[in-house]
């Protein structure tokens, strides 16, 4: 998918969805607080069932691993009605575990946002790391 081919409001949405992996490769646990609706739910592949904010929250806390570094691939990128927006992306990420090391983790998300007070905030999201069924 060509980024110069996008609406502005799908650029705006990608633009959040590339801002949400800054925060959490920052580890920064408020601005992500911030960026996921009250009623957010996940499900991550190879879960047994979706989470919630907090646990999404807690997934890129202190005691996490670490994002080094990452790259993104834009798949699909909708906005309905200017207020709901749909992201399907892939991903390959660095990752550092607790025990220091490092390794590439490449996978697949597709997240939902809604649109308030003129910030997109995510609502759901579904996927993860690729062969973790």
């Amino acid at each position: 998918m060509e980024l110069d081919a996008l609406t502005d409001e799908q650029k705006e949405l990608w633009l959040r969805v590339d801002a949400l992996w800054k925060i959490s490769m920052a580890r920064e646990t408020a601005p992500l607080h911030a960026g996921l609706h009250p009623g957010y739910t996940g499900w991550v592949t190879g879960q047994p069932q979706p989470h919630n904010r907090e646990a999404a929250i807690a997934s890129v806390g202190p005691s996490s691993p670490a994002v080094l570094s990452y790259r993104l691939q834009p798949l699909s990128i909708n906005v309905f009605d200017g207020v709901v927006g749909v992201v399907h992306y892939s991903y390959v990420a660095e990752v550092k575990s607790e025990a220091n090391v490092s390794k590439n983790v490449a996978g697949r998300w597709s997240e939902v946002y809604i649109r308030k007070n003129g910030e997109w905030l995510m609502i759901s999201v579904s996927g993860g790391p690729d062969g973790e069924r």
